[in-house]
């Protein structure tokens, strides 16, 4: 059993002949108690702060383990995070080999379009080159004709004798003028006797007939 200053205050010790002096074992008890109740609180406080101590260490701890805890969901996580990713990448690359390999064919598939049609154009040029130069040779050859030079002799001016209103209209009067005449005489050859009615007739008849025998005046072109 621990003793308590006030054990140590209350002990009583029986006196005997040629003993200690009572004065001085009293204040060396005295001092001894003030010392033991400093040990006493020092105790105390030392369990007071081994107790914070250790709370502060089981806190510690579970905090410790918590952290442990998350470094391994953190470590978890991340592990899943990099698989994904790989898968990710892998996916990616898959699939920029397949969208390389198509535009490659792409690519392939239009030069080989656009090599063609060159081709195709080249040949229609060629044609077209051909055939225009057969039609310029065949232009020149006809521009080197000698018909071309019987064409570009300097042609003689000839006077034109352009006759005038009056000349035509007399030449008119005097063509009728001879083909009546020559009507008259010819009824009076092969007619005897001719009544005053079929000489209207006649002259009727003679004056169409003298009308659709007069020559067509050609004009100058």
């Amino acid at each position: 059993m621990v003793l308590t200053p006030l054990d140590i205050h209350n002990k009583e010790f029986p006196v005997k002949m040629r003993g200690y002096d009572q004065d001085q074992v009293n204040d060396y008890l005295d001092q001894i108690i003030k010392d033991y109740e400093m040990v006493l609180k020092d105790k105390r406080e030392l369990e007071k702060q081994l107790q914070f101590s250790e709370e502060k260490v089981g806190h510690f701890n579970n905090l410790q383990d918590a952290l442990n805890k998350s470094i391994i969901v953190a470590q978890d996580a991340a592990d899943r995070l990099k698989e994904n990713a790989i898968k990710e990448a892998n996916i990616i690359g898959l699939e920029a080999e397949k969208n390389a390999d198509r535009l490659l064919d792409e690519a392939v598939s239009k030069a080989k379009k656009i090599t063609t049609e060159t081709d195709e154009l080249r040949k229609q040029s060629r044609v077209f080159k051909q055939r225009l130069q057969i039609m310029i040779e065949s232009q020149l050859e006809m521009v080197k004709n000698s018909e071309w030079d019987d064409l570009l002799k300097p042609i003689e001016e000839e006077a034109l004798n352009i006759p005038t209103l009056k000349e035509i209209l007399s030449s008119v009067n005097k063509s009728e003028e001879d083909s009546v005449n020559i009507d008259i005489e010819s009824s009076n050859e092969t007619a005897t006797v001719v009544s005053d009615t079929d000489t209207a007739n006649s002259s009727e008849e003679e004056q169409s007939s003298v009308e659709g025998k007069l020559q067509a005046i050609e004009f100058p072109k």
